[in-house]
């Protein structure tokens, strides 16, 4: 099931944005990009995923700005006093004006700067913290995203499981209307059979009769789908992580309508047993979205 979310969050100078996406897949396939230093942390933020996710090929990336380092300034005062000893010597010798603060300030070595401090453990783990909560509410958007496609799946494959009923009800039709003919197909097989150059047992007749009959029978193909479209719209009702069930059924639909048409001998009811596939296709295109 596809689907987007997005979060943004700071914090003490860092600033990150998580981005989720998640396209269909048959399993559930996590995939992690981090930024250099973060990676750490894909242990836990993959630990998050399996409580929400079933199915579905989910990408998680994150995108991190650190903020920049300032570097501490301070004046030192070992420097600072023998410069201002040396600034008096002068003065009094040469009689000059008094130095300035600033001339003070901008003399080498008065002003140092100072290298920041390393950040604890603490610091460093409260960040993390922050980034995983983040992601939390991020991959509930994307489950939040996911149940509104999901919504609309549920709509179009109401549709499809509606034209699939269709299809079996139009074969129905021609079956039932065509017990005349049916039974004149069945009366020349059998005298045929029992024209055959070699007698057959009567055993042998009655098995040959009862393939004959089940071959040209699709009553139990067409309750069997009426059975599948019946556990269709139960698993849809019930939700949660119905996919596999669903592609299941699928096959079974596909199964039944195969056989519908190979033992089809109108030309009608082969066009709506193929016009039945082609449904069961297009419900299978949308299943594979649902989780």
């Amino acid at each position: 099931m596809t689907g987007f979310a997005r979060r943004d969050d700071a914090r003490d100078g860092y600033r990150w944005t998580w981005e989720v996406k998640s396209v269909n897949s048959r399993n559930l396939d996590l995939r992690f990009r981090f930024p250099p230093g973060s990676d750490n942390l894909e242990g836990r933020a993959r630990a998050l995923a399996p409580d929400r996710f079933v199915r579905g090929n989910v990408s998680v990336h994150l995108s991190l700005q650190r903020p920049d380092r300032v570097q501490r300034v301070q004046v030192n005062h070992d420097v600072l006093n023998q410069m201002l000893a040396l600034a008096a010597q002068v003065m009094d010798a040469a009689k000059a004006q008094p130095v300035s603060v600033e001339g003070l300030l901008g003399l080498p070595g008065v002003l140092e700067t100072m290298a920041e401090e390393e950040e604890t453990e603490d610091v460093r783990e409260a960040r993390n913290s922050a980034l995983l909560d983040s992601l939390t509410v991020a991959f509930d958007a994307l489950v939040s995203a996911r149940a509104e496609e999901g919504a609309r799946l549920v709509t179009i494959m109401e549709e499809r499981l509606a034209e699939i009923e269709t299809h079996c009800t139009a074969a129905e039709g021609i079956a039932s209307n065509q017990p005349q003919a049916a039974l004149q197909r069945l009366r020349d097989q059998i005298d045929e059979l029992l024209g055959a150059d070699k007698p057959l047992s009567e055993d042998r007749l009655a098995q040959e009769i009862a393939l004959i009959v089940s071959r040209g029978d699709v009553r139990e193909e067409l309750d069997r789908l009426a059975a599948h479209v019946a556990s269709a719209r139960e698993l849809i009702g019930e939700g949660g992580a119905i996919g596999r069930r669903l592609d299941f059924l699928c096959q079974e639909f596909n199964r039944e309508a195969n056989t519908l048409c190979s033992k089809s001998s109108d030309l009608e009811l082969t066009r709506i047993g193929l016009d039945l596939k082609a449904a069961v296709e297009r419900l299978r295109e949308q299943v594979q979205n649902v989780e």
